[in-house]
């Protein structure tokens, strides 16, 4: 995917001024959507499949979340190699109908009375290993659909839209499992899929491998490329610290909550459904609010504000209690939601202008192995702190780790800059 290969899609004149004007990016932006409804009601479901119908334990619910993320790690580095080598359209439809396919196992087993949390495991690690390639040839697909002046509004307009399914998904996830039972919600994701596959089929904008990539070197070489340039890069190396340590207490937190508001609180599915989306009201304004960061601030003084302001939110979901107690669960949520979102649509942007475009997937999941990588860790170690010191101590001890994990953006170069740079060269700027 080299600076030759520009699309008709990217070459195509705008209109209305937004980069909903490009019928590409519209069509996109629709599969994504209605994509990241299904997953945010499957996020609820599944562990609601765990908890009810299965009655797994608290450990065991920790490992199906694992189970998801588990291939970051296992096949995350190799997978950029690939997405380098390979046209990412026809690759994002491959990976959309596997999940389909494989997630409308688990209602076929329900109505055969044969389900298990083995068949979980299974399905969660399949659906997990084709969202390593998707949403590795999703990202650096996106600069093939958009002008590099439009990544900022092109990045907040899909983290906006993923922060809305998170607000939607839960509360439709908890309707729908009330009213039809919790499988419901995984036919609705692999639903979901479906209209992904519809919009990437008729999107017009297509991207080549990259031309100055000889395809006989070894694979090992091309990873190592894609490592290299992580770890020798100052930006890129920090922000991807910072990923990993903040991702290994976030989504320990996040695990541990719903069994918390499940058992401890004893709230039904509706009631758990309507306060995850309360949480994602941040993510939502976030993303409206990225841009007006970015500009009055800079986009590097305002990744600093957006991480280190939110991360003490985290603090107050521990406090949660009965009744009125329950908004600590809301606002601690909604805090450190807007702070993920902005800092999600400026690091995007970010990385999309400064890598070079041959090295894209490479970089792209070299930063998401490690960030990535440490989710399998966090859901675990948060079930064995959640059963053996309980899960309300569980949550403080995350809450309090994320705090810390924000301090990490201030070892490197971002804290001494207005703005981030727009290319490797301009680093030291």
């Amino acid at each position: 995917m080299n600076g030759g290969s520009i699309t008709a899609a990217r070459r195509s004149p705008r209109r209305r001024g937004t980069v909903f004007g490009h019928r590409d990016f519209r069509l996109l932006w629709i599969g994504e959507t209605t994509s990241s409804l299904g997953a945010n009601i499957s996020r609820l479901t599944a562990p609601i499949i765990a908890v009810g119908t299965l009655r797994a334990d608290t450990f065991t619910v920790s490992v199906l979340a694992a189970m998801g993320w588990l291939p970051w790690l296992v096949i995350g580095l190799p997978a950029g190699a690939w997405v380098d080598r390979l046209a990412r359209r026809p690759l994002m439809i491959v990976c959309n109908l596997v999940s389909a396919s494989v997630l409308l196992t688990v209602p076929v087993a329900v109505l055969a009375g044969a389900l298990t949390i083995g068949h979980l495991l299974v399905v969660t690690v399949l659906t997990g290993t084709a969202t390593v390639f998707f949403q590795t040839a999703y990202q650096v697909y996106l600069p093939s659909v958009v002008n590099a002046a439009d990544f900022p509004a092109a990045n907040s307009a899909l983290q906006g839209s993923e922060s809305v399914t998170r607000i939607a998904g839960p509360s439709l996830a908890g309707l729908l499992t009330q009213v039809a039972g919790a499988v419901t919600g995984l036919v609705a994701d692999a639903a979901s899929f479906l209209v992904s596959t519809a919009c990437l089929v008729f999107n017009r904008a297509e991207d080549r491998p990259s031309g100055d990539a000889d395809r006989t070197r070894a694979l090992r070489r091309e990873i190592s490329e894609g490592l290299r340039f992580v770890a020798a890069d100052p930006y890129l190396r920090v922000l991807t610290v910072f990923g990993a340590t903040s991702n290994l207490v976030l989504t320990g937190q996040s695990t541990i909550l719903i069994v918390f508001l499940t058992r401890e609180m004893n709230l039904g599915p509706a009631t758990v459904g309507l306060l995850v989306s309360g949480t994602s009201v941040g993510g939502a304004l976030g993303a409206a609010g990225a841009g007006f960061l970015a500009r009055r601030l800079g986009t590097a003084r305002a990744l600093l504000f957006a991480e280190l302001g939110a991360a003490p939110f985290a603090l107050l979901t521990p406090m949660a209690g009965r009744g009125a107690g329950l908004l600590c669960v809301l606002v601690g949520g909604a805090g450190v939601g807007a702070g993920i979102v902005i800092g999600n649509v400026l690091k995007n942007s970010f990385r999309q202008t400064y890598t070079p475009r041959h090295l894209q997937g490479r970089v792209l999941v070299t930063m998401q192995f490690l960030n990535y990588g440490t989710i399998p860790l966090g859901t675990v170690l948060s079930g064995v702190l959640g059963t053996t010191l309980g899960l309300r101590p569980t949550l403080w001890v995350t809450a309090a780790g994320l705090v810390l994990a924000s301090l990490v953006l201030l070892t490197g170069p971002i804290r001494r800059h207005r703005d981030l740079p727009t290319s490797e060269a301009h680093h030291g700027q």
